[in-house]
């Protein structure tokens, strides 16, 4: 049988970080400022090592490269997605993502950047940036030149069990004191619409306006079509949450005992809540694994929540 590829999560601490990686999930956080936590990812701004077994130590971009009938042969250049934990303790900044072409003819041959979130905790009556008010693309440019932000933003309201698809071109934001488990393409690029004027070392962060501009969908998308709530699904079923081109997301709840096979080229698994075992080896909130291609029978024991992905 293939072993079962626990990570080890790499840490970045953020102007807008918090303490609650520590507090909630356990983990051994460098600072309470630590914004994020990237569970499962080989990109070379974190390289996530495995934790036990006969590949531990090695880096998952390692293990993608040299063993990649683990991976199920995809025959792509790079592990193709990133999953993080976000804990904002103040709102991050107004950004963009920009598709695969753009980001290949403008940055470096990078990926673009269509990602997903499953709202882990947030406030009372809390709200996320999703979409934007401007019609056309000379309004838009109008807009954000005169800092109209009021005017131009759109916030819709959210819960915890909350799923939010957000698409490359979407003016999105989280906002503080929420809690996020974001499923993403493997890339690193994020465009800056507007920070709120803060300073880090006494200077403000990069913006990049004229990058935005260009790769914000206009007219936005339907604030309607931007949530679905997950958060009372029947338990011992998979239930897909998105099925798009870079990826497939499912949550699962366990009751006692559930088994599955795992007939994909390798599945990501998140624990994010409970305690229990996956064919006898203990594991518990906070654990991320991958399951290799060929895996077989998921055996599942616990009461336990977990956000699952692949290809």
């Amino acid at each position: 049988m293939k072993p079962i590829l626990f990570l080890n999560p790499v840490f970045k601490q953020m102007i807008w970080g918090g303490s609650r990686l520590a507090e909630q999930f356990g983990y051994d956080i460098p600072g309470d400022d630590t914004g994020e936590c990237w569970a499962v990812s080989a990109h070379p701004n974190g390289d996530c090592t495995i934790r036990e077994g006969i590949y531990e130590g090695k880096t998952l971009s390692e293990l993608w490269s040299s063993h990649p009938e683990l991976f199920g042969n995809p025959g792509l250049d790079r592990f193709p997605l990133l999953i993080k934990i976000i804990d904002a303790r103040d709102d991050l900044s107004i950004q963009v993502h920009p598709n695969d072409t753009y980001a290949r003819e403008h940055e470096n041959g990078s990926l673009g950047k269509t990602e997903c979130w499953y709202i882990l905790d947030c406030p009372e009556d809390a709200a996320l940036v999703v979409g934007h008010n401007a019609g056309t693309r000379q309004e838009l440019a109008e807009m954000i030149h005169e800092g109209k932000w009021t005017e131009l933003i759109r916030q819709i309201p959210v819960k915890r069990g909350d799923f939010i698809q957000i698409d490359p071109g979407t003016v999105h934001a989280i906002k503080g004191g929420m809690m996020i488990l974001e499923t993403q393409q493997n890339s690193d690029v994020t465009y800056r619409v507007y920070d709120y004027d803060r300073l880090t070392g006494g200077k403000p962060r990069q913006l990049h306006v004229e990058q935005s501009i260009d790769v914000i969908t206009v007219p936005a998308p339907s604030a309607d079509e931007s949530v679905s709530s997950v958060a009372e699904l029947s338990k011992n079923t998979l239930h897909e949450l998105i099925a798009c081109d870079y990826y497939k997301v499912w949550k699962l709840e366990t009751a006692e005992t559930f088994s599955f096979e795992q007939t994909h080229p390798f599945l990501i698994v998140s624990v994010i809540g409970g305690q229990g075992q996956v064919n006898g080896k203990e594991i518990r909130k906070g654990d991320h694994f991958i399951l290799p291609e060929g895996f077989g029978t998921v055996a599942l024991q616990g009461d336990m929540q977990l956000i699952m992905s692949s290809i």
